[in-house]
């Protein structure tokens, strides 16, 4: 059995807890002010780090900021999805399937402390095509792909270019959407549900009438 020393663990134990900390503070600061208006000195300012360099010590780049943000939120989510998945089986119902894309985000949302910041944070990220890319290299995996093809096969009859059309329409009103409710929330205002459980309801009827929609010729 190795014994790891009290001073090393503690060494750990403290590294973890700035690490939280930086993360925790970046991700308000991203969501109030903009990604590219916050520099990671202020973050080290604002996180209670004597050294402002902190930041670059724990995490590297500003993008790997970014990175390590959006993979502490994808990673619950991705587990409450693969379970969602998993219990819808082979349905051919698309809201079945839009349920997948939409609540495992409201309830990993609703899980956190009031206020959040994570659903305003990433919709500024998927707005930059390259922060974009990175999240979607952060967040896609067999969870969301087994998910879209159950949509697809429940929609054999809409031609790939709607279905391309109709995805990006799909993604920007959940992003932006939980965006909307999250700020709501924060700023105390009102909002038309009383949940992220009631509100994923909503959003899950839009996103399924959009799927639905008659596509018109383009001729």
């Amino acid at each position: 059995m190795v014994t790891v020393p009290a001073a090393r663990t503690s060494r750990s134990q403290r590294a973890d807890g700035t690490r939280e900390a930086i993360l925790d503070v970046a991700e308000r600061m991203f969501a109030e002010h903009g990604v590219f208006a916050v520099s990671n000195r202020q973050i080290s300012e604002a996180a209670g780090q004597g050294n402002n360099a902190a930041v670059g010590y724990h995490f590297g780049t500003k993008t790997d900021l970014l990175r390590a943000i959006v993979r502490r939120h994808s990673e619950p989510i991705d587990t409450v999805r693969r379970r969602m998945v998993d219990a819808t089986g082979d349905s051919a119902e698309v809201r079945d399937w839009v349920a997948c894309l939409v609540r495992p985000s409201t309830e990993h949302l609703a899980e956190l402390t009031h206020p959040t910041w994570y659903a305003r944070f990433g919709a500024q990220l998927m707005t930059d095509p390259v922060l974009r890319e990175m999240v979607i290299d952060e967040s896609f995996g067999p969870s969301i792909q087994r998910t879209l093809d159950g949509l697809n096969r429940c929609l054999p009859g809409l031609p790939l270019p709607v279905r391309i059309e109709r995805g990006d329409m799909a993604r920007n009103l959940l992003v932006h959407m939980l965006a909307e409710r999250e700020r709501a929330l924060a700023d105390g205002a009102h909002t038309a549900r009383a949940s992220w459980q009631t509100y994923a309801t909503g959003l899950i009827d839009a996103i399924t009438a959009i799927w639905l929609a008659p596509a018109t010729s383009a001729d």
